[in-house]
């Protein structure tokens, strides 16, 4: 099987969306927790801290029932004792043998950065032991892992990532099509930060008023129920928002039938924070609204 890591986003590497088994691992702090969540908001059905000696019985256990999941999320990492993940590679061979076809995502991060986490969150570390210092847990870790990375098909770094940069990533990059028809993402973002550059729509809110002038509203986002009551009062935001939302909705079909995956929808303003989240918020909820429940929203600035 072949690896590629984040930086490779378009390259000819199987992706995920295909495997009706999706097998997380990873390093302690490296998100592995943020990326079953995501497959769970996906469609997927996710078990974490699995025995990998269990995995060909869960497997058949879950599929084998009267009303089947049609994906499987596992998490599994160092948390298995080291004999049980010595048995994984086989554990996937039995799974294999079943028919099924399965992918491995391996979340890794740098030693620093994890150290920092660590020290942030606080949190034990899953082999610190009474006298263990972090570092030595985590040289450990890796080192029990790196079976598990070496037959990846897909490591991803999450270094340079926080948590919702990363559950970005799982979305997009993965180029997950775990239900029928597109799976929709609206991202807000400040411009001054620059436009995200694999958006196939951008919008720009800044010909909107502006509620960063107002005093009490300007410590708030446009996730914020005074700042939608705000926008609510400006006829012009309505005009402005309900030709974008009939535009989106027009065209989104004619996607669908060139066989895309996934949409990424933007909209942009001066400080990402609240007439941009206002927008991508509102368009998301029309959008599950009128039957798109594979519809998620992303804010790069506030999140």
């Amino acid at each position: 099987m072949s690896k590629t890591h984040s930086s490779t986003a378009h390259d000819d590497t199987p992706k995920l969306g295909g495997a009706p088994l999706i097998i997380v691992s990873g390093l302690s702090g490296s998100g592995k927790s943020i990326a079953l969540r995501t497959l769970e908001d996906l469609g997927c059905y996710c078990v974490d801290n699995l025995p990998s000696d269990l995995l060909p019985e869960f497997v058949a256990s879950v599929l084998g029932g009267s009303n089947p999941p049609s994906r499987l999320a596992v998490g599994i990492d160092v948390r298995n004792r080291a004999e049980d993940l010595s048995h994984l590679p086989h554990a996937l061979s039995e799974v294999g043998k079943m028919g099924l076809q399965h992918q491995l995502i391996f979340l890794d991060c740098r030693d620093e950065v994890l150290l920092k986490r660590y020290a942030d969150t606080r949190r034990r570390h899953p082999l610190g032991r009474e006298g263990t210092r972090l570092a030595e847990a985590i040289a450990l870790e890796r080192r029990l892992l790196k079976p598990l990375a070496a037959i990846a098909d897909k490591v991803i770094d999450s270094s340079d990532l926080n948590v919702h940069q990363l559950r970005r990533l799982i979305i997009t990059e993965l180029e997950l099509s775990l239900q029928q028809g597109l799976s929709i993402l609206i991202e807000s973002f400040a411009f001054r930060r620059g436009v995200p550059t694999d958006a196939d729509f951008v919008f720009d809110g800044r010909c909107l008023p502006n509620p960063h002038w107002n005093p009490t509203l300007r410590p708030l986002s446009g996730r914020d129920a005074a700042v939608r009551d705000f926008f609510a009062s400006e006829t012009t935001v309505e005009a402005y928002f309900q030709q974008v939302a009939d535009f989106i909705e027009n065209w989104l079909p004619r996607f669908e039938s060139e066989t895309r995956s996934y949409i990424t929808i933007a909209f942009g303003c001066s400080g990402g924070r609240h007439r941009s989240v206002y927008l991508a918020e509102r368009l998301a909820e029309r959008l599950r609204t009128n039957g798109r429940d594979h519809t998620l929203t992303f804010h790069r600035e506030i999140e």
